[in-house]
């Protein structure tokens, strides 16, 4: 077993295997405890499951887990002994002392059957002592069927029983004989009522041949139905405080099991049930279905947690990773964060501009501000990272000295501290990808930075790169195209040269070759 899991499902009955399926078939770590001790051992086949008619539980169990294991799923065999409350989840501890930590859990521990105290009773369970008439009525047909009745709902039993077999007889069983209108219905139904208490039952060559009264009687039968008190195998709930409750049939009590909404949510947060022990009614298809919908609402449940988490991570990212401290720290973290080469859009856009003033937006480690010196323009290079400034700087030393003096390292945010306006000849922000309100206040205070007759050069990270999956990250706020850039432009005070999409190759994180795209805008302002 690993530590920990998405969900542990206790319990590896129908419900339990079928809500690991769903679980797993999301893509969720999934182990299944399993005690080993399906309500339903003792029968020798299952009924009304569609396209599983007659299938033996135990094949429909062994089927299940090799559809669970085959999606990645976990398998334990053990006991599930106490539950208890973390910060993250849930602890599961063992019979064997093991523990395992679940984010959720999902509870399918099914149901014990307490049956009446009747000598033999427990050992022909499932065969020939039977309890519902749509899990074994077809097979008991036609035979001679004895209703025990050990509560107020067995003459509704006999009732069912009887639209299979013409021999059914109600065992009053001493003090349950029937009152008059029952005995009325009985008698309409053609079911004989046999007085007396029921001490026992007759058995000859493993079969049952009928029950003997207390007079010592022996009334001929071919099979025996009772009607067991079902009660939820609810103890390790019990560790969350979670019990169960009773279950009433025309107001009396027959039973019990754990109460939960229609998903199997119980009132414990992270906590779901399903199958006999939140439903005692439930066969094998119906308790199959609710592992199922408990599973997807499980996998719900999680889903809108992560979806949380990732919310919050978003907006710590959005408010963080663009401010100084962010940005220090990316550089901190490796020698060298670009290439060292210009950005090939400024190369493209102004190799054939006259030098004058320029000003570089979020100069980096200096490869766009070094290579405008080396073609005669004086350069203001701004960057908010004073660790990328001193790269930068020394970048330019190493190429010689009059490159550096041609460039002034400035350490601003231009957010806070706009440039002069009408100062420069050419403004470059090459990929500033900020949140939008942000960036537009930004790009309108570059816009008015450009001098009359000057160039405002844009360049950023076209919206289609994140359905392409080019960028590693995921912010599209801070994408744009150069068309919404243009757009923005008084028109009576600039020409819009180029606001175009323009494809370039570059690398993966796998070293695989790829395409980016990026928005160019070249924009000029009028004399």
């Amino acid at each position: 077993m690993d530590e920990t899991y998405d969900v542990v499902v206790i319990g590896g009955g129908a419900a339990g295997l079928s809500g690991a399926l769903a679980l797993v078939r999301s893509l969720r770590p999934v182990l299944v405890v399993d005690a080993g001790e399906p309500r339903n051992a003792s029968a020798g086949h299952m009924h009304n499951y569609l396209s599983r008619e007659g299938t033996p539980p135990a094949d429909l169990l062994a089927a299940g887990r090799d559809e669970v294991t085959r999606y990645g799923g976990q398998i334990e065999v053990g006991r599930a002994v106490t539950v208890s409350r973390e910060a993250a989840g849930f602890l599961v501890t063992l019979a064997d002392g093991r523990e395992v930590r679940a984010r959720r859990l999902l509870v399918t521990t099914g149901l014990v059957d307490e049956l009446p105290d009747l000598p033999g009773l427990p050992e022909r369970w499932g065969r020939d002592v039977l309890h519902c008439p749509y899990c074994h009525g077809w097979e008991a047909r036609d035979q001679r069927i004895g209703i025990l009745a050990t509560g107020p709902l067995a003459e509704h039993q006999a009732q069912l029983w009887r639209q299979l077999s013409p021999h059914v007889v109600f065992l009053a069983n001493a003090a349950l004989a029937p009152g008059s209108e029952e005995a009325e219905r009985l008698a309409a139904r053609g079911i004989t009522v046999v007085p007396g208490r029921v001490t026992g039952l007759e058995v000859a060559d493993d079969a049952l041949t009928g029950v003997r009264l207390e007079t010592g009687e022996v009334v001929p039968l071919d099979a025996v139905v009772v009607a067991p008190r079902p009660m939820a195998r609810s103890s390790v709930l019990e560790s969350l405080g979670l019990r169960a409750v009773d279950v009433e049939m025309r107001g009396h009590v027959v039973g019990s099991q754990v109460s939960a909404d229609p998903s199997g949510a119980t009132t414990v947060p992270g906590v779901w049930v399903a199958g006999n022990v939140a439903d005692v009614r439930a066969q094998v298809i119906v308790a199959a279905a609710a592992g199922l919908t408990a599973g997807a609402a499980i996998n719900a449940d999680l889903v809108a947690e992560e979806t949380r988490d990732a919310v919050a991570t978003y907006r710590h990212q959005v408010r963080t990773m663009f401010e100084e401290a962010g940005w220090e720290e990316r550089y901190r973290t490796r020698s060298a964060l670009w290439s060292g080469r210009p950005n090939p859009q400024l190369v493209a856009e102004a190799a054939g501009l006259p030098s004058g003033r320029a000003l570089d937006v979020g100069c980096g480690e200096g490869a766009d501000a070094i290579w405008l010196a080396e073609r005669g323009w004086q350069v203001t290079a701004v960057d908010i990272a004073t660790t990328a400034l001193d790269r930068a700087a020394a970048h330019a030393a190493a190429v010689g000295e009059q490159v550096g003096k041609r460039i002034e390292w400035v350490h601003a945010d231009l957010r806070d501290q706009p440039p002069a306006e009408g100062a420069y000849d050419l403004v470059s922000a090459q990929f500033m990808q900020l949140p939008g309100e942000v960036r537009q206040k930004l790009f309108a205070r570059l816009a008015a930075a450009v001098s009359r007759g000057g160039t405002l050069l844009i360049v950023g990270h076209h919206p289609s790169d994140l359905r392409a999956g080019a960028h590693r990250m995921h912010f599209p706020d801070m994408m744009f195209t150069a068309e919404e850039v243009a757009a923005a432009l008084d028109p009576a005070g600039w020409d819009v040269l180029i606001a175009e999409t323009r494809p370039r190759p570059t690398w993966g994180e796998q070293g695989q070759e790829t395409v980016v795209h990026d928005a160019v805008l070249v924009a000029r302002r009028r004399a």
